[in-house]
């Protein structure tokens, strides 16, 4: 029995997203939590850990350590690094959960397994689409902000279009645009929801830090980025569920055929 909440067609509804979601996580707990703390919580750890020595350094601005061209190139060489892994590991999450929501809400047991092979199979394409996406409304944010975001809220199915529709990077995105349009407004605020709350989350865990420091607090940030990066994938993965319904009206056994 498909477990999605589903409403009368063509009306995108925040709080069925949000009922969903939590949903979702609150019958996989232990998928959901191990694929986040894989995808998104160790290796933040790991990259914390590696780079606060340089944060550091920046902070009580270090002559020696500011001055030394070796130790400037070091630093920035595993700035670029850390960055490349956290994008990498986001998509990977992303595909995980993804494939993890779907089967949820398709009525069967997401496993731990699966999730990572299809997040695998597919990460050459999501590399490809959070590149394309990145790129383009990037260039949209520096020209005008408006145009910048719309694009970014057209593109944010594109993941879940690929993995669950198997259409190819710009098939994908093209699906994606067609799927948000005439609901982009109400996705913009559901995702601004989500980036507040992760944002007064976040301002905790550097109050902590300031305070504290050490180990126990950067494994405190690190699991609050697990838990918000959770919760934002499987956010826009329940997303494409009701934008399906809402757009198309697809009945729950069409919608679990598509799906199988």
């Amino acid at each position: 029995m498909t477990t999605a909440t589903l409403g009368r067609p063509g009306r995108f509804e925040i709080g069925r997203v949000f009922s969903n979601t939590f949903g979702v996580i609150g019958r996989n707990i232990g998928i959901c939590v191990g694929l986040a703390l894989l995808f998104s919580g160790l290796p933040a750890l790991i990259i914390r850990l590696l780079t606060q020595p340089q944060i550091d350094a920046m902070v009580r601005q270090d002559p020696a350590a500011m001055a030394d061209p070796s130790a400037v190139f070091r630093n920035s060489y595993i700035t670029v690094i850390a960055g490349l892994i956290s994008f990498v590991c986001a998509l990977l999450l992303q595909s995980a959960l993804v494939r993890a929501t779907i089967e949820d809400l398709n009525g069967k047991r997401p496993s731990f397994g699966d999730c990572i092979q299809i997040a695998i199979r597919f990460l050459l394409p999501t590399l490809a689409i959070g590149l394309l996406v990145g790129l383009g409304a990037g260039l949209g944010l520096m020209l005008l902000i408006v145009p910048g975001i719309i694009l970014w809220l057209g593109w944010s199915m594109s993941v879940p279009v690929l993995i669950q529709e198997r259409r190819g990077v710009f098939g994908s995105m093209s699906r994606s645009r067609a799927l948000t349009k005439g609901s982009r407004w109400p996705l913009f605020g559901l995702f601004l929801i989500l980036i507040i709350i992760a944002m007064i989350i976040q301002w905790g865990i550097l109050l902590v830090l300031v305070l504290f420091g050490g180990i126990i607090a950067e494994i405190g940030a690190a699991l609050v980025q697990t838990v918000v990066s959770m919760v934002l994938s499987i956010a826009t993965a329940v997303s494409y569920v009701e934008l399906r319904q809402a757009k198309e009206g697809a009945s729950i056994d069409e919608l679990a055929e598509i799906f199988s």
